[in-house]
């Protein structure tokens, strides 16, 4: 488990540096600091438990904020 947190870093990275060439800075400091904190979290070699936990606490507050965001913040 601790692997695909590092993969995760890698692709958060990836996506964090197509953001930065198409001019979106916001987005692109917001996923290389999910880079970060993914690939430090990787490193930990915390038990399968405690990931799965760290993992549905990340996509609890990304739904929120995606649902936040898309209903309140977005221009119709």
């Amino acid at each position: 488990m601790a692997r695909m947190f590092r993969v995760l870093g890698f692709w958060t990275l990836a996506i964090g540096l197509m953001a930065l060439a198409g001019d979106m800075k916001e987005m692109a400091l917001l996923f290389f600091f999910q880079t970060a904190a993914f690939v430090v979290l990787g490193y930990m070699n915390l038990s399968e438990r405690t990931y799965i936990m760290i993992f549905w606490g990340y996509m609890f507050l990304s739904f929120l904020g995606f649902t936040y965001w898309s209903f309140f913040q977005m221009d119709l």
